[in-house]
């Protein structure tokens, strides 16, 4: 069985956890009354608030997290696989304990958590427009890339920003990884200007589909994003496509033989060479 029916959810997830689910929840059940058996959620999807100084203090564990929570429940119910494509969550341990981790969390259909990946590259950056972000001062990168083995298929986790890293795709397919996930809380100038193109480049360079979850609009705590969640085939076509920034689903049918046929009618993954230099 290759035949595989996805959910993209877009929303635009408010300042507080009660208020997020209630938002995302309904969006979850849409998508699985069209028949999505893998539904994906964008990065943030269980709080939305760029001040660290009133973020931080409302985060707990992944498992204690009442949006996850909420999503278990909904994965169970529903006889779905959810994967969180983020939750900002409390860190347990290590030496950034006072961090957080920006974490995504694939759950099953019994609502348990069979895989998490913490958020690898932080997106520290000044902007022209005199705006900055320091993601590294909220929250700890990951340090492992992730692929999620399911009786559905196999996916490759990553969040937002790491899909300028194109060394990290290059390894969750060569682990394996047909589908690569990309939930994101894209910003407005940077997502007009490469959203489409970065994520096609992905899914063409690794001959793996590739399905973007995304925030969109302008949100309580001031930010915006950019919305356009869209799913991508192997060969860089695009599959479907929300265009426009409002809370809504994206359903996508993925043949998932493609990846055989696109890797094996470009052999990139196997074609590369190590080299030394410059």
């Amino acid at each position: 069985m290759t035949q595989l029916r996805v959910g993209l959810i877009q929303t635009r997830t408010p300042a507080t956890h009660a208020a997020a689910l209630d938002h995302v929840a309904p969006l979850v059940r849409e998508a699985a009354a069209q028949g999505a058996r893998f539904i994906l959620t964008p990065e943030c999807t269980n709080v939305l608030q760029k001040d660290r100084t009133k973020l931080l203090p409302t985060l707990v564990s992944l498992e204690d997290d009442i949006v996850v929570r909420g999503l278990r429940d909904l994965a169970r119910e529903l006889g779905v696989w959810i994967d969180v494509g983020s939750a900002l969550v409390k860190r347990e341990d290590g030496p950034d304990g006072g961090k957080a981790a920006n974490r995504q969390a694939v759950i099953d259909p019994t609502g348990a958590i069979v895989a998490t990946y913490d958020k690898l590259h932080m997106f520290d950056v000044d902007l022209p427009t005199g705006e900055t972000a320091r993601e590294s001062a909220t929250y700890t990168p990951g340090d492992r890339a992730t692929v999620v083995e399911t009786p559905l298929g196999s996916f490759g986790l990553t969040i937002c920003y790491d899909m300028r890293f194109p060394a990290l795709h290059r390894a969750l397919a060569l682990g394996g990884a047909q589908v690569l996930t990309a939930p994101a809380a894209f910003t407005r100038p940077t997502g007009e200007a490469h959203w489409d193109i970065l994520l096609r480049a992905r899914a063409i360079e690794t001959g793996s589909f590739v399905i973007a979850a995304a925030q969109g609009g302008f949100h309580e705590d001031g930010r915006g994003t950019w919305g356009r969640s869209i799913a991508i085939g192997p060969w860089g076509e695009v599959i479907g496509k929300l265009d426009h920034d409002e809370p809504g689903v994206l359903i996508a049918d993925l043949d998932l033989a493609a990846v055989d046929k696109a890797r094996g009618a470009i052999p990139a993954l196997k074609n590369a060479r190590a080299f030394t230099g410059p």
